[in-house]
């Protein structure tokens, strides 16, 4: 299970590749003298993964995972295994969400935020103890979250439509909250560029009960008018209903606010991020009026975006693994949160290489919405997963900050 040795490589690394196929195959004919017995008792063989019966457990007195590959991480190329970890487990850090979203890495405190959109707070576990605490409540029912490249939050708020700053002194500045005089929709997830922008999306998911608040009687979430949009609502903050198309925006560091992508080329934009070199952005297409893909658009010198394309339909084995957030590792393969519905071992994450070829993928027990590179090495995946967050180590690193 193990690849080959690269050309060009030291000694050492031939011998730690050496080493690792010898393990593999070790691990491999372990297995199958535990599989014969297995089959000789009349037992189904193999480890406990989340399509067994029973289904593997991931709480924290579940049984240790004691195999050399985690049996829920999937190289559906070879070229995968040079991005996974060998004895590396997927673990659960945490369980209790409504609806987990936002995860972004703090590489200065060395902890992971997340937003729980529907409790309306955000929490953060602590990598030395893995303590998890609320670290944001109320959060104006944040969604998106990441850290700009002087270390700021950046928060994407469903209930006020608009996207904020947090600086380090603790106040807050609001980067977006109109395009062309009228409100944002819900703006859902954001990406730092290296020259100080800030590119975010705006789809409707915020105009509903359980993640923001519906719009006033006759907008689009509500028409009928038989929801009251001011229930549990500070006076005024709900009052804002659907203006805009379906857009991604780029917010410049001298306040200016463009739309990059329009609404007909990718409806209800969610997921986004840049390729290693800032010379592509990728963009997820979810929801109803969504397709349920990845597009890719080239990123001219101007910050024009150009050449958009069909990444991914995110099809695996005729299933529709609906992307949602999604990052660049530093070799430009795209990580993609996979929400399959009720098709049992496809939700999770997929992996794509640069050229959209589906590589790898990682089974969780739960619809995954989003994800992030962590860790002081940048090299943990951490998934959030509907009420839970997982995390796995990985033999690569992020492109960027979260």
């Amino acid at each position: 299970m193990a690849t080959a040795d690269k050309q060009g490589l030291g000694d050492s690394n031939a011998s730690m590749h050496g080493r690792r196929r010898f393990l593999a195959r070790a691990s491999a004919g372990a297995a199958a003298l535990a599989g014969a017995s297995a089959w000789a008792q009349g037992k189904t063989p193999g480890p406990p993964s989340t399509v067994t019966t029973p289904p593997r457990e991931f709480g924290p007195g579940a049984p240790p995972t004691t195999y050399f590959w985690d049996p829920d991480v999937i190289a559906v190329d070879p070229s995968f295994n040079d991005l996974a970890q060998p004895n590396a487990s997927i673990q659960r850090l945490w369980t209790g969400a409504g609806w987990a979203e936002g995860p972004a890495w703090n590489s200065v405190g060395r902890f992971l935020l997340w937003s729980d959109i529907p409790a309306d707070r955000q929490h953060r576990w602590i990598e030395d103890d893995g303590h998890v605490s609320v670290f944001r409540s109320p959060s104006n029912n944040s969604n998106g979250n990441c850290f700009d490249y002087q270390g700021r939050q950046i928060a994407c708020e469903h209930l006020t439509r608009r996207v904020v700053r947090y600086e380090l002194d603790g106040s807050i500045t609001i980067l977006a909250d109109r395009w062309q005089g009228k409100r944002l929709n819900s703006p859902n997830d954001a990406v730092p560029h290296t020259d100080g922008s800030i590119w975010f999306t705006d789809p409707p998911y915020g105009a509903q009960l359980y993640e923001g608040t519906p719009d006033p009687a006759g907008g689009k979430s509500n028409r009928a008018g038989r929801l009251n949009n001011r229930l549990g609502q500070p006076p005024g903050v709900s009052d804002a209903r659907q203006e805009l198309p379906t857009q991604v925006y780029r917010w410049d560091p001298s306040g200016r606010l463009d739309a990059v992508v329009a609404d007909d080329k990718v409806p209800n934009p969610n997921g986004l991020c840049f390729s290693p070199d800032f010379k592509k952005l990728y963009v997820s297409s979810t929801g109803p009026a969504g397709k349920g893909d990845i597009h890719v658009l080239d990123v001219g010198a101007d910050n024009k975006l150009s050449n958009q394309r069909v990444f991914t339909d995110c099809m695996v084995d005729g299933v529709k693994c609906g992307p949602d957030g999604i990052r660049a590792d530093v070799f430009g393969n795209i990580w993609s949160a996979s929400n399959a519905g009720r098709a049992v071992g496809y939700n999770g994450v997929t992996v794509w290489n640069p050229e959209g070829k589906l590589i790898g993928r990682i089974r969780l027990p739960e619809v995954c919405g989003n994800l992030t590179f962590g860790g002081p090495k940048r090299n943990r995946l951490f998934m959030i997963a509907s009420q839970s967050v997982y995390a796995v180590y990985t033999a690569t690193q992020g492109a960027a900050p979260s």
